[in-house]
C-alpha cells in the first residue's frame, strides 16, 4: 500500500504541468489559434519562476513570474500571427527556439542553486488518514489549482455566453466577425491565457517538482501537452484523463527501471513519447465522422475593411 501510495503521488505530480499547459492550449485552439510554442513558453516560465522565487524567497512570486513570462511570449506570438498574419506553425516553432535560448540566458545564473519547494497542504486528521489522506489532502497548491483550472475552463466554454462566442470564433471566424464579435481580440486573449498557463506549468517544475533549475528541464512536456489536446478531442473532460494517463506512463517507466525489468533504459525513457505517437495514430484511425478540431484552427484571419 505504501508503494502504491507513492506511485499515485508521483503520478499526480508528473501530470500537473501537463494538465495546466494543455488546458491553456485547449482554450487557444478552441479560439482557432494553433500555438506550437508551448515548449518554449514552459521553459521560459521555468527559468523566470525559479529566478523570481530564488531572489524573493517566495514560491508565489515565482509562480507569478512564470505566468508573466509565458504570457509575454504568447503576446509576441499573438502580435506576429494575429496582427501581422504570419503563419502560425512557423511562428510557434520559432517561439519554441526563442524560448529555449532565453531560458538558457535567464537561468544561467541560477544553475546549481536550490530553493525551498512549494509547501504541501496539511489538514489535521484528514491528511493522516491511511492511503487516501496524503493523496487527497496532502498535495501542493499547484495540484489543486490544476483541477480548479480545468473545471473552470469547462464551465466557461460550455456554460457561459463568452465561452460560446470563443468556440464560435474557432469554428467560423468569418461568421463571428459578421455578427460583430472582435475575432482578433478574442483570439489574442485566448493565446495569452494559453501562454500564462504554459508559463505556470513550466514554473511548477522548479518550484514544486524539483526545487532547482537546469537547462531543458521541461524535457518535451510542451509537445506532450500539445498532443494531449488532440488526444482529448478538444474536450476538457477527456483532457484530464489524458494528462493523468501520460503522467502514469512517465512514472511507471521510472519504476520499471528500478524494478530491474530487462528493457534498455533508453527505450523506457522514450515510452511517454512513444505512447504519444501511438495514441495519436490510433485516434486518427478511429475517427470515421471527420475531424473534431475547431474548423478554423490554424487559419489566418484578416478582417475586411
Amino acid at each position: 500500500m505504501g508503494l502504491l501510495e507513492a506511485i499515485i503521488l508521483a503520478v499526480l505530480a508528473a501530470s500537473t504541468p501537463l494538465l495546466i499547459a494543455a488546458t491553456g492550449e485547449l482554450v487557444a485552439e478552441r479560439a482557432g489559434v494553433l500555438n506550437l510554442g508551448v515548449e518554449g513558453m514552459m521553459i521560459v516560465g521555468a527559468a523566470c519562476g525559479f529566478g523570481g522565487a530564488f531572489l524573493s524567497g517566495s514560491v508565489l512570486v515565482g509562480a507569478i513570474c512564470g505566468i508573466v513570462a509565458g504570457a509575454a511570449l504568447a503576446l509576441i506570438f499573438a502580435v506576429m500571427t494575429l496582427g501581422l498574419a504570419v503563419n502560425q506553425v512557423a511562428t510557434g516553432l520559432a517561439l519554441t527556439i526563442l524560448g529555449i535560448g532565453l531560458s538558457g540566458l535567464i537561468g544561467s545564473g541560477f544553475v546549481g542553486e536550490r530553493i525551498t519547494p512549494a509547501p504541501h497542504l496539511y489538514v489535521p486528521g484528514l491528511s493522516d488518514i491511511p492511503f487516501v489522506g496524503r493523496i487527497l489532502f496532502g498535495e501542493d497548491a499547484f495540484v489543486y489549482f490544476s483541477i480548479l483550472l480545468i473545471v473552470g475552463v469547462s464551465m466557461f466554454l460550455y456554460r457561459t455566453r463568452a465561452g460560446l462566442i470563443l468556440r464560435a470564433t474557432g469554428d467560423n471566424h468569418v461568421s463571428a466577425h459578421a455578427l460583430g464579435y472582435p475575432v482578433l481580440k478574442i483570439r489574442m486573449f485566448a493565446v495569452m491565457f494559453g501562454g500564462a498557463c504554459a508559463g505556470l506549468a513550466g514554473a511548477y517544475l522548479p518550484l514544486a517538482y524539483t526545487p532547482f533549475f537546469i537547462p531543458g528541464m521541461t524535457a518535451g512536456r510542451g509537445w506532450i501537452a500539445l498532443a494531449l489536446v488532440v488526444f482529448s478531442s478538444w474536450l476538457p473532460s477527456r483532457l484530464v484523463i489524458g494528462a493523468y494517463l501520460f503522467g502514469a506512463v512517465t512514472i511507471l517507466q521510472l519504476h520499471a527501471q528500478g524494478w530491474g525489468i530487462g528493457v534498455p533504459s533508453q527505450l523506457m525513457s522514450a515510452m511517454p513519447y512513444l505512447a504519444t505517437v501511438i495514441v495519436l495514430v490510433l485516434i486518427s484511425r478511429a475517427r470515421t465522422g471527420g475531424s473534431t478540431a475547431p474548423a478554423a484552427l490554424g487559419t489566418v484571419f484578416v478582417p475586411d475593411r
